[in-house]
């Protein structure tokens, strides 16, 4: 091989080491205060969104997957890996399907939402709370869809433009293109 390209893949390979071990100081975070679980998760999902943009390839799935697996094993609560698990793939989907027209990517989108949000549905309530009642009201399940897609469509604005002002504005400044 030729050593720029062992370079390349050395810096990847460390910047995703350090990029897993924030994410998994974010979890903890949200482990500790059990209020910042789902933020703490949408956070951690932003150190993926740089290695979309930076390192390309398999390495934002590598971040992804070490995350999610360590804090899973090290943290006493695991609500926040538990969404980091099943919401922190969220930026490599992005980049994927906004590929596709608007409409189409728009659907992808909240069939993934749905899905996901099915998944941590069933792993809470069957791995982290078997045998506890759940409070059968409608309106308080439909309340919480209505939440959960509006904080999902406000979290992809917000991942947007974020990815679009680093690479307008930080991107430049850092000295990285």
């Amino acid at each position: 091989m030729r050593p720029e390209k062992i370079r390349r893949q050395t810096i990847c390979l460390t910047l995703s080491a350090l990029l897993s071990a924030l994410g998994i100081v974010l979890l903890a975070l949200g482990s500790l205060f059990e209020t910042l679980d789902i933020s703490m998760a949408a956070l951690a999902s932003f150190f993926c969104v740089y290695a979309v943009i930076e390192m390309r390839g398999g390495y934002p799935w590598m971040i992804w997957v070490v995350t999610g697996g360590l804090a899973f094993l090290l943290l006493p609560q695991k609500t926040p890996a538990l969404f980091y698990l099943f919401l922190g793939h969220y930026p490599m989907i992005k980049a994927l399907v906004e590929r596709l027209p608007l409409t189409i990517s728009w659907v992808i989108k909240l069939a993934w939402l749905h899905v996901s949000g099915l998944l941590i549905f069933l792993g809470v309530r069957f791995l982290f709370a078997p045998g506890t009642q759940w409070d059968p009201r409608v309106w308080y399940w439909i309340l919480l869809y209505i939440c959960a897609v509006a904080a999902f469509v406000l979290f992809d604005l917000a991942l947007t433009r974020i990815i679009t002002f680093y690479l307008v504005r930080l991107q430049k400044r850092m000295g990285i293109r």
